[in-house]
């Protein structure tokens, strides 16, 4: 069953172009339908799955504790590998097409404040010793370009146009965007590759942007736990992650005036719909900002 499972892997990678991390989430939600369906039902083909087999499955996720998000992302990957199924000629019928997914709420993103950004980027400076202008450089980089942690630890030297003030992302699916970045974060991405990127590289043919200590290309787990260590240390409560940058970074474009569509283009959402999950919180800048100012509000 497995074998199904990787040629539709397979295409997704190839037809399709979806990102590394994606494969990996559908790789894990497949697999953990195989070895369900091995285990408690003694079936080896996916013809013999039915509705109720996919039913018990997602009764299963359900009593291990899963949450309504988790639940809702694995029943999708199966919907699309029975589809997949269903298309190669591989099974007669779609049985996974009318298993319900768990009502999702939406979870607004709860950005940083200005005070708490400015807290955060002046942080490696501060409190860092060696690798202070790397972290300054990265820190500043996501915050002015609004990149996904991905694609910011992706990024080679040749991705940087310094002298035009400019970034060549590659996000979802190979899609290439050009981000303009302030001069700030030019200066602090000059420094570093003129300084620190030179004690750090091991290896002249080393491409990365951004190194760790054994020169070779930092992860996205490297900069997660760069990003936790430096939010504590300036006293941020909430949790911070990659992903709060770029909620940050979309919502202090918002409310300094940028559209939503130029917001969109920097993010690099495919549809206009993903972004607008911002404009609730900047309504609600905008709400605070009328209560301040108009004079019946008080």
């Amino acid at each position: 069953m497995k074998e199904q499972v990787n040629t539709f892997l397979n295409y997704l990678a190839v037809e399709k172009g979806f990102s590394g991390n994606t494969i990996v989430a559908y790789r894990n939600d497949l697999y953990q339908l195989v070895r369900f369906v091995e285990s408690s039902t003694k079936e080896n083909a996916w013809e013999n799955v039915d509705q109720q087999i996919l039913s018990l499955f997602v009764l299963s996720l359900r009593s291990n504790g899963y949450s309504s998000t988790t639940i809702a992302r694995k029943i999708a990957s199966a919907k699309s590998f029975f589809s997949f199924l269903l298309e190669e000629g591989l099974i007669l019928e779609n049985r996974a097409q009318d298993l319900v997914s768990p009502r999702i709420g939406r979870t607004l993103p709860t950005p940083l404040s200005a005070n708490e950004v400015n807290q955060l980027l002046g942080a490696p400076i501060k409190f860092s010793g060696r690798e202070a202008p790397r972290d300054k450089a990265m820190l500043e980089l996501l915050y002015a370009t609004g990149m996904r942690v991905s694609e910011l630890v992706s990024l080679d030297l040749s991705n940087v146009n310094l002298s035009e003030g400019y970034i060549r992302c590659s996000g979802k699916g190979s899609k290439e965007r050009l981000i303009p970045i302030h001069e700030a974060a030019v200066e602090d991405l000059t420094f570093y590759i003129d300084t620190t990127r030179n004690d750090l590289l091991h290896n002249d043919r080393e491409q990365a942007l951004f190194l760790n200590r054994r020169g070779d290309r930092l992860t996205r787990q490297g900069f997660w736990l760069i990003l936790k260590g430096y939010a504590g240390k300036v006293g941020i409560k909430s949790s911070v992650t990659p992903h709060t940058i770029r909620h940050s970074f979309a919502t202090h474009m918002l409310q300094g005036g940028a559209s939503l569509r130029q917001v969109q283009e920097f993010l690099g959402h495919a549809s206009i719909s993903t972004t607008q999950v911002y404009t609730h919180l900047t309504d609600e800048h905008l709400r605070r900002e009328y209560d301040q100012a108009h004079p019946r509000a008080h």
